[in-house]
């Protein structure tokens, strides 16, 4: 591996204003002024509003809106802006015959939801597109670190959060309105406090308000991060900045980075430092060094794992795919919409098996488009041809590796010959799979052989059938078999009015049960929830079929509309010569409760209900199986919400295709990232060598003993920023919080564990925290570590943000933790491994310089002490992070009651895991710059998995 030291570094620079072209300022200057555009929505007629892009050019705006502030789309959450009528809403206001020159659509979001608007005329339209392209263009290759630091400088909330709180825009800052904003941000300091800093700021004539620039200056001794002061004190020699040999030392001992010479950290110098004159001297100040601790080079993810760095040449089945189910639902798996778009989004973030869905003939025209839907639903449907192109044009922009289509087909065998045209014409060489086919026929392919090439995983024919059959019959495998006949719908043709009551019916039960991601399907009784669907239904139905006219057309007169009904399940059916040519190493065989023995080439399908069956008494089996062929594990059908399952439990035994709703999002969804995250999220992560030969057991307690385990130490320092909780009733002006980290492993059973730290009081701006957990991995390649903040006692829900990283991802030293999709919330912490032997005791924590009663993180010698307080030092107690008189102490945590109110704090509370509550948090953007890890932290930490409940031990600190 080259050095990193020896050439230049991408690092983190000043933002430098972009020169715009004419044309495109012209834009931006039309967008900011506004556009009246029509919006229209689904089942409306469409609702005018003025369009306007936000001074900062961050977000779209419009108005009037019932949300006020929150009426906005961030240009980061961009996906794309397409010209013309071509999204799903457009379509169905076909009726509105709109000029295509004046409309265009933007999607954004995790869920791509679409804005679709109408402008008066063609250049307005041009104005717009031309415009939001350009910006996202701009953002497209900055990662969120980088940008983050770029956009917002060294103190990021400053300028934005000067504006909110100039609440009368007289461009000044009085005290009180100050206060206000202390509150908001999460800071509770002395108003004594507050004040010497309000007037040390206001340098003008003492006019007792604070213009832009000395709100930058109070912003900015409020902020200083005592903890990093500390931190650059004890490798300066108590002086107030770093050589370039200082920080030398600090990058070698602390974060383990080899080949630092003299040149690199002058580089670093040069980069982060704002001081001209220190630059001069080739030092680095608190400022500067601040600045370099929050870049990317400093976050917690190994940078190196943002590119494929693992071996791609082994079989398929020694990989874990990152797959998805359904993968054309935007919502729930029964009335929400199918779109091609989803296939483009997932593709485009690492899923490489994707779903073709149910293909069903359209109509009762024997020669119909095949269409794509989830049967036995209301959901809506898509063309498959639509589904392929859309697959063909998205599969490999980010991707070389090979995509997976599952198609499961319930259609005619013209619709199968038009299926496999369709694909044949549309994919062309991606199908050719001649060049694998000459390898070893005992196993299948590897990645690097397969890459560029699209597998279709279906039904093939029995080989016994003469090579001259056009067709023949095979089982009718149909992934909603574990759903009785009487709960599957009859007749997606219903009126729009019977629609409307199951909808309302399904929305008021899915927020009685409040599913969320279930990790336990035995916990709450989803097939419950669906019986209580189809007999309140059946009694609302009933009362809509005996008083509107027209009957629904599933309807004659007199007779009433069923949702359910006896439905013959065909066993086998006919399938085309032409479909089944075309599935070379994926046959898909749907297994039942058993693992039956088959060649490398057949992808067994389990539902999670029979896969968590195996799992729990045939999971040495299981792994077994799991080692010379592929299995898919996919939703139980009764997962109506479109919840997921844990992934985890598969992953342990080996299953390589664990079937998530991606459009959910959600801890399971968060898991799924930062599995695939350790290998440039390729869609492919090796399995540990022992799951891939020999026998392994899982669920032992000690299941690699030949193996030395991993202990991993984390010091929880202090938090930065962490906002109210998402949910909270009161927003803004709820009260300060009370944060607490919680650390998760998740991974095999016996290294399932949590342990968090303790309370800090009425801040959330600066919290300190200053305490050490301990984890031992016996399997540390499947471990996923999982940071989660929450707040004592909000009001509602409790959780404020987190951070799920694999193990082997993890860097070593002083890291931030940034919160997934919060712009600048973070935990700093400092991340040790050690190898351990045997059955010892684990070592105990560090000794480092946030430790009370120790000296310093290096040990370093502690030097002569201070006979007078430097400018620096007396800034430093006057920030907000140093200790206050008088300031409460941090209370105890009390256990959590079964409905998320805590209960009073009994003698020696219980450390037990608060219960947690999925949000939806976008994914963050992929960092990126790095240095060299030394040779003995390169085989660090790897990714997680998770244990079914009952698994995990509670950790608690003697």
């Amino acid at each position: 591996m080259s050095s990193r030291a020896d050439v230049s570094i991408p690092l983190c620079v000043p933002c430098v204003p972009r020169v715009l072209t004419p044309p495109v300022e012209r834009c931006m200057g039309v967008m900011q002024s506004g556009t009246q555009m029509v919006k229209l929505k689904n089942g409306s007629k469409g609702l005018v509003r003025l369009f306007y892009l936000d001074e900062h050019r961050s977000c779209i705006r419009w108005r009037p809106s019932r949300k006020s502030e929150k009426a906005k789309i961030t240009i980061d959450s961009l996906y794309k802006v397409m010209e013309g009528c071509q999204s799903d809403i457009f379509h169905r206001h076909a009726e509105g015959n709109f000029d295509s020159s004046c409309c265009f659509t933007i999607y954004h979001g995790n869920h791509m939801e679409s804005l679709d608007l109408v402008t008066s005329n063609p250049e307005e339209a041009r104005t717009w597109v031309t415009g939001l392209r350009y910006l996202m263009a701009g953002i497209s290759d900055e990662d969120s670190l980088a940008k983050r630091q770029r956009t917002h400088d060294q103190y990021p909330f400053s300028s934005l959060t000067f504006e909110e709180a100039d609440k009368n825009g007289d461009g000044l800052l009085n005290i009180e309105e100050i206060y206000q904003l202390l509150h908001k941000i999460n800071v509770n300091l002395p108003r004594r406090k507050v004040k010497q800093m309000f007037q040390e700021a206001d340098t003008d004539d003492q006019q007792g308000t604070l213009t832009y620039e000395e709100f930058s200056v109070f912003y900015k001794m409020m902020s200083l991060r005592r903890d990093l002061y500390l931190l650059l004190m004890a490798y300066s020699d108590r002086k107030d900045h770093l050589t370039a040999e200082d920080l030398g030392n600090f990058l070698r001992t602390e974060q383990k980075m080899t080949s630092v010479t003299t040149e690199y950290c002058l580089d670093i110098v040069e980069k982060f430092e704002v001081s001209e004159e220190n630059k001069q001297k080739g030092v680095l100040g608190i400022e500067g060094f601040t600045s370099f601790m929050r870049s990317p080079t400093c976050d917690v993810f190994n940078p190196l794992h943002h590119q494929v760095n693992q071996d791609m040449d082994q079989p398929l089945c020694n990989y874990y795919i990152a797959s998805s189910h359904n993968t054309y639902l935007t919502g729930d798996q029964l009335l929400s919409n199918s779109k091609t778009d989803m296939y483009a989004w997932v593709l485009q973030n690492g899923c490489r098996c994707v779903e073709g869905g149910w293909s069903w003939t359209a109509g009762t025209v024997p020669d119909g488009e095949p269409m794509v839907q989830h049967g036995y639903t209301l959901t809506s449907k898509i063309t498959f041809k639509a589904v392929v192109e859309t697959i063909n044009k998205y599969a490999f922009i980010n991707n070389e590796y090979p995509v997976v289509l599952s198609i499961e087909n319930h259609c005619t065998i013209q619709q199968q010959k038009k299926m496999a045209r369709y694909l044949q014409e549309i994919f062309g060489d991606k199908l050719d799979l001649g060049g694998a086919l000459n390898k070893d026929s005992k196993q299948l392919p590897s990645p690097n052989l397969l890459k560029g090439k699209i597998l279709i995983k279906g039904k093939r024919l029995p080989s016994y059938l003469s090579a001259d059959a056009d067709e023949g019959e095979v089982s009718d495998d149909d992934s909603a078999d574990e759903i009785e006949d009487g709960f599957k719908l009859k007749n997606s043709s219903v009126s729009h009015q019977v629609e409307s009551v199951i909808r309302k019916k399904l929305d008021s039960l899915l927020k009685e049960s409040r599913i969320g991601d279930k990790e336990d399907t035995d916990s709450f009784s989803i097939r419950a929830l669906l019986q209580a669907t189809h007999k309140g239904l059946q009694g609302s139905l009933k009362q809509v079929v005996l008083h509107c006219e027209p009957f629904p057309p599933c309807c004659s007169r007199g007779q009433e509309w069923e949702l359910t009904g006896p439905l013959p399940r065909q066993k086998t059916i006919k399938l085309s010569r032409d479909l089944s040519d075309l599935v070379v190493f994926t046959n898909s065989i749907a297994a039942q409760d058993s693992l039956e023995e088959s060649t490398p080439l057949d992808v067994l399908s389990f539902s999670e209900t029979r896969a968590q069956h195996l799992v729990h008494h045939q999971a040495e089996r299981f792994v077994s199986f799991n080692q010379r062929q592929l299995s898919r594990i996919y939703p139980s059908a009764y997962r109506i919400d479109s919840s997921n399952f844990n992934p985890q439990t598969y992953w342990n035994v080996g299953c390589q295709l664990v079937a998530l709703n991606y459009q959910t999002e959600g801890r399971m969804m968060q898991l799924n990232r930062a599995k695939f995250l350790v290998n440039g999220n390729s869609g492919y992560v090796l399995k540990p060598p022992p799951m891939c030969k020999g026998s392994f057991s899982p669920f032992s307690d000690d299941p690699l003993p030949a193996c030395p385990k991993k202990q991993l130490l984390l010091k929880i320092i202090s938090g930065q920023q962490l906002p109210k909780p998402p949910d909270s009733m009161l927003g803004d002006r709820g009260e300060i919080i009370d944060p607490f980290v919680e650390v998760e492993i998740i991974g095999l059973p016996v290294d399932c564990c949590k342990e968090q730290t303790r309370v800090v009081d009425d801040n959330g701006f600066n919290p300190v925290w200053e305490e050490t957990l301990s984890f031992t991995l016996h399997m540390p390649e499947l471990a996923l570590v999982r940071f989660l903040v929450w707040d004592h006692d909000p009001i509602g829900r409790d959780f404020v943000g987190q951070r799920t990283v694999a193990f082997s991802s993890l860097m070593p030293g002083y890291r931030h933790v940034y919160l997934e999709g919060l712009t600048e919330a973070s935990v700093f912490v400092h991340v040790t491994v050690h190898d351990m032997f045997g059955k010892g005791r684990q070592l105990r924590g560090i000794k480092g310089l946030f430790s009370r009663g120790s000296r310093s993180c290096a040990d370093a010698p502690p030097g002569p002490p201070l006979r007078k307080r430097s400018i620096s030092q007396q800034l430093l107690r006057r920030t907000a992070s140093a200790p206050a008189k008088g300031r409460k102490k941090a209370k105890p945590l009390p256990p959590p009651d079964g409905e998320g109110v805590m209960a009073p704090p009994p003698a020696r509370p219980p450390r037990a895991p608060l219960r947690h509550r999925p949000i939806s948090m976008p994914l963050e953007k992929q960092l990126q710059g790095s240095l060299v890890l030394s040779p003995s932290e390169q085989d660090g930490p790897v990714p997680i998995s998770e244990a079914p409940p009952g698994e995990y031990r509670e950790v608690r600190r003697g």
